[in-house]
């Protein structure tokens, strides 16, 4: 039984390294957007990075830095050769950018735009938060967008320019991302939606929605 054990975890791990660099290649060589790996975790669980107190364990830039973030088949494929297990990061700004809020208001927000027949586009979910994926937008865009909104709560998020969100099935330490809503296709850069479309909603939304202690993804 031991045998059949580890042998199944094997399968399971091998598994799991192919999509994750499955992942990588789709992101960088289907959709284009530039793509590097996370620091990941270790045996333990805790965060590869020096910071004992990392807030966000495992799926941050470390080395190498954010700017390497890259479409170059090549790279890619060395990067996870050396580090299989590795979360997927996509650079945002110039490509995709996303908002990311808790995962409860997330989950409101999208029956809302169902109801209103409003198109969202791909949505990720973490172990605490949804994602929502976007066409690029500029700082100065986002700012006249929120100066619009009575009050902003500060547990909606933005990935904007020199930012980065992390791809399924990248694993955080309290659990794997997964697709709330997935890409249409691998070969074809996803529709994005513009920011504005979307803000209010989700400003509205994360009004009520507790901002947490950490940045947990």
């Amino acid at each position: 039984m031991r045998g059949v054990s580890t042998l199944v975890n094997k399968v399971s791990r091998l598994r799991s390294r192919a999509r994750l660099l499955g992942a990588a290649r789709i992101a960088s060589q289907g959709w284009g957007w530039p793509v590097l790996p996370g620091v990941g975790l270790d045996a333990g669980g805790a965060c590869r990075c020096p910071r004992p107190d990392c807030l966000i364990p495992g799926v941050h830039p470390h080395d190498p830095k954010l700017l390497a973030a890259t479409t170059d088949a090549r790279m890619i494929r060395w990067w996870w050769s050396r580090r299989p297990q590795a979360p997927v990061i996509v650079a945002t700004g110039t490509d995709v950018c996303a908002l990311s809020l808790p995962a409860e208001a997330g989950a409101r927000v999208l029956d809302y735009f169902d109801a209103l027949h409003v198109p969202t586009g791909p949505v990720i979910t973490t172990p605490t938060r949804y994602v929502l994926l976007v066409a690029p937008y500029s700082f100065a865009e986002l700012a006249e967008l929120l100066e619009a909104q009575e009050w902003v709560p500060t547990s909606l998020r933005y990935h904007g320019p020199g930012g980065y969100v992390v791809l399924p099935p990248s694993r955080t330490a309290a659990g794997a991302l997964r697709w709330v809503r997935r890409p249409e296709s691998a070969r074809r850069t996803p529709w994005l939606p513009a920011v504005g479309d979307l803000v209010e909603a989700l400003v509205a939304a994360s009004v009520a929605a507790p901002d947490g202690a950490t940045l947990a993804p």
